[in-house]
């Protein structure tokens, strides 16, 4: 009996303060969300500019890889004892600069025997042709058979062919004995130290002794997707193409350089197309393996129709503009964007130069609302996923 009687107490006082609660206040309209007349609202504080006309250079954007311009690895071609590391880790070496020695005593001496064999047989061979006079006298003389003086002039020659046997084998031992010194083939940087001081080399290792690099000059190898052959073709047909390599920020600006070569293939596992640029690189500001935004300056469009890249929105159909008309109202007008370019956009249609858009404070603006011209940061007065549209892909 007392559960009812706190129940029905209880559904009482829900029910009176239901009916007593106050009257919600209908709120202001304004903005985008409102639902009274555009005309019928305070101006909207907004920051203003002109459509423009300039030239704006065009680029590609595409994800490249540093490469060195040369990369050695340097090997021995002998084997032996590595006597000595003469290079230093790091350092930046020449054609012909001394890398390492290995134990030349072994070469040394196989060259000497070479020479040694080669007087031998010299002997030989004088001593043949001393023969060979002697059994033409004898021949003459009828004290000899023609076989004899036959015979002895093939030893002659048999001799002599062994000589010149001799000098190959002796060129050979010398070219052995050039290759326990270790010359840098190419002007580059040299990598980590792969092997130390005392250990055995052989001319069949893998690792080689040092990584040798060229970074000046530098190439930097990119992809772009296939569609833009034939413009990169079209271009290039009519120079050199600059190309310049930016940062992972996007920001950085690492060097400026030159297409170079577009690659014979597309791939078709990805619908790319390899390039390659080369960059002076005098400043080491690219690195072998490093990865890089790069950017394709394809061309530079004359006269085109520019406007702060902010001033774009994009809704539900397709990208447009607020535009100020005469009596500073504003209405929305659909534009074609071609490209985004170092915050500025080009128009392909939908603006003419000299009219005026809306550069910032969109954000509370509908078709037809009057707005207050100002000098406020661009920025302040929309969201920040409304700041800068993305380009067009």
């Amino acid at each position: 009996m007392k559960k009812l009687l706190l129940l029905l107490i209880l559904s009482a006082a829900g029910y009176a303060a239901w009916y007593f609660r106050p009257e919600p206040q209908t709120p202001p309209t304004s903005g985008r969300g409102g639902g009274g007349k555009a005309g019928d609202l305070p101006p909207v504080p907004v920051v203003a500019g002109k459509v423009e006309k300039k030239d704006l250079p065009i680029y590609i954007n595409g994800l490249g890889n540093v490469v060195g311009y040369n990369t050695v690895t340097v090997r021995t071609r002998v084997d032996g004892q590595l006597d000595k590391v003469v290079f230093v880790e790091g350092q930046e070496v020449h054609v012909g600069d001394l890398l390492a020695q290995i134990d030349p005593k072994p070469f040394k001496a196989t060259l000497e025997q070479a020479i040694a064999k080669k007087s031998q047989d010299e002997a030989q061979l004088a001593n043949a042709k001393l023969d060979v006079d002697r059994y033409v006298t004898l021949l003459e003389q009828k004290a000899v058979t023609t076989q004899k003086v036959d015979t002895q002039k093939a030893l002659v020659a048999q001799l002599d062919a062994t000589v010149k046997a001799d000098d190959a084998a002796i060129e050979s031992a010398r070219v052995q004995l050039a290759y326990t010194t270790i010359n840098s083939p190419i002007e580059g940087r040299a990598g980590i130290r792969l092997v130390d001081q005392g250990n055995v080399v052989h001319a069949a290792d893998s690792t080689g002794l040092v990584v040798i690099t060229q970074l000046h000059p530098i190439f930097v190898v990119f992809t772009l997707p296939e569609q833009n052959l034939l413009a990169i073709q079209r271009e290039m047909s009519k120079g050199r193409l600059s190309v310049v390599a930016v940062g992972r920020d996007n920001n950085s600006e690492l060097g400026k350089g030159t297409l170079t070569v577009l690659d014979n293939q597309i791939d078709t596992t990805t619908g790319t197309i390899k390039l390659k640029a080369t960059f002076p690189n005098d400043d080491l500001q690219l690195w072998p393996g490093q990865f890089v935004n790069v950017r394709l300056l394809l061309t530079t469009k004359k006269d085109g129709i520019v406007v702060p890249g902010s001033v774009i929105q994009r809704g539900p159909d397709s990208t447009f503009a607020f535009v100020i008309k005469e009596d500073e109202s504003v209405e929305i007008r659909p534009i074609k964007v071609a490209q985004f370019e170092d915050g500025q956009a080009l128009i392909e249609e939908g603006l003419k130069v000299g009219e005026r858009v809306v550069v910032d404070g969109q954000y509370r603006l509908q078709p037809g609302s009057h707005v207050k011209l100002g000098g406020g940061k661009p920025g302040a007065g929309k969201p920040a996923a409304e700041a800068k549209p993305q380009a067009p892909q």
